[in-house]
């Protein structure tokens, strides 16, 4: 399912226009972004937990050359599905 069958997805079990379910979904993505940006974690009782974690600087090699290369620590977003989505899947 992509963004657009989604919309149309929401739309449809809400009862709302796609351009609603557009501008829910997009209000959804954004403030977890902002959650996660500031450190936060973003609780869905029943569907998951997003969190960000901070990955390790390491070393990787070039899968063509063969020459060790650095791998730079970033932080990255996690999700950890919930018990109810464990189940229903």
């Amino acid at each position: 399912m992509n963004k657009g069958q989604l919309v149309e997805a929401i739309s449809r079990d809400a009862a709302i226009t796609k351009t609603q379910a557009q501008a829910a979904l997009d209000a959804f993505v954004k403030n977890v972004q902002r959650s996660l940006k500031s450190g936060d974690k973003v609780t869905i009782v029943g569907f998951g937990t997003f969190s960000a974690s901070t990955r390790a600087a390491r070393v990787g090699r070039n899968p063509q050359t063969g020459q060790p290369i650095n791998i730079p620590a970033k932080r990255v977003a996690k999700f950890s599905a919930g018990k109810a989505l464990k189940a229903a899947i």
